[in-house]
């Protein structure tokens, strides 16, 4: 059965940092390359981050460039998003998915997705 879960999430200040957590099973984490994303109530869902198979790819949102940070452990089968200097704009509920093909930041580049952490920052 295939299984991404999410952890990490919860309310923090403005300025403050999460690590998202990503666990997969059911598939061979290494031969995926793997994405973040969010989305915010009455919003589009959004790419985050990406990371190829080995790591040696990534791709950030503008929105994030230089405050977030993907990795993964094929050894764990898990994939993390770092997010430092969260701000208010930052609270959605997050995602992780497998890349099947295509463009990093395309959401139809990505076929199955997790069920979600939530991320609150106040200001």
């Amino acid at each position: 059965q295939v299984q991404l879960v999410e952890s990490g999430g919860g309310s923090v200040q403005a300025g403050g940092s999460l690590r998202l957590s990503c666990a997969a099973s059911g598939r061979t984490f290494s031969v995926y390359a793997m994405g973040w994303f969010r989305q915010a109530p009455g919003k589009s869902r959004e790419v985050v981050a990406a990371i190829s198979r080995t790591g040696g790819t990534i791709y950030y949102a503008d929105s994030v460039k230089d405050r977030f940070t993907i990795s993964r452990d094929n050894a764990k089968s898990t994939v993390y998003l770092q997010m430092n200097n969260l701000q208010p704009e930052d609270t959605a509920g997050y995602y992780c998915a497998y890349h099947k093909s295509g463009n990093f930041s395309m959401l139809l580049a990505y076929d199955y997705w997790g069920q979600g952490t939530q991320v609150t920052v106040s200001s």
